[in-house]
């Protein structure tokens, strides 16, 4: 059986254990030190307080996951925000991220957000084309922003609307 639901603190370990390859053994991630359980459970608190944040789970194993967060401090930048996605090697492909993405993007649209960003290094071109193919469009490019593994990789911003600018009636609301 497969499903999409909210993060809980119990599936931190799995979702740790899904990033750990992308920090150790790849420039997708700029982290250089995986983060330990409990870092990785504050960060869950962190975003879940406001964003949403979704596992992808099958046959009760947690297999990928999805997040947004803030991705600027001034209350101006309310509408907008950043997400995030990290899959098991093994389901790579197979629809998991764009199922993820749907399920986060109508959230995040019911929330009030009408801008979503990803930030993606060069490192990661599938992860490029994969947001591309979903709307996603390129609009800045930090040119040798990061170093690891030995290389030098850009950092690459891309948005997608959810919805028109427009004058807004009130601030987004918290997805709980």
């Amino acid at each position: 059986m497969m499903s999409i639901r909210s993060a809980e603190p119990a599936d931190v370990p799995a979702m740790l254990a899904i990033y750990d390859r992308y920090v150790r053994e790849t420039a997708v991630s700029f982290e250089y030190v995986t983060p330990s359980e409990q870092e990785f459970r504050s960060r869950l608190q962190e975003h879940i307080a406001f964003y949403p944040w979704l596992v992808w789970e099958e046959d009760g194993q947690v297999l990928g996951y999805a997040y947004a967060g803030r991705p600027f401090e001034r209350a101006a930048y309310a509408w907008n925000a950043e997400i995030s996605c990290y899959l098991d090697e093994r389901i790579h492909g197979k629809g998991v991220g764009r199922a993820l993405y749907a399920e986060l993007e109508a959230i995040l649209l019911r929330q009030g957000i009408r801008r979503v960003y990803a930030v993606i290094t060069s490192a990661n071109q599938n992860s490029l084309a994969f947001h591309r193919a979903l709307g996603y469009r390129d609009f800045a490019v930090f040119h040798n922003a990061g170093f690891k593994l030995g290389a030098w990789y850009d950092t690459i911003w891309l948005e997608k609307e959810l919805c028109p600018a427009g004058r807004p009636n009130d601030f987004p609301a918290p997805w709980k």
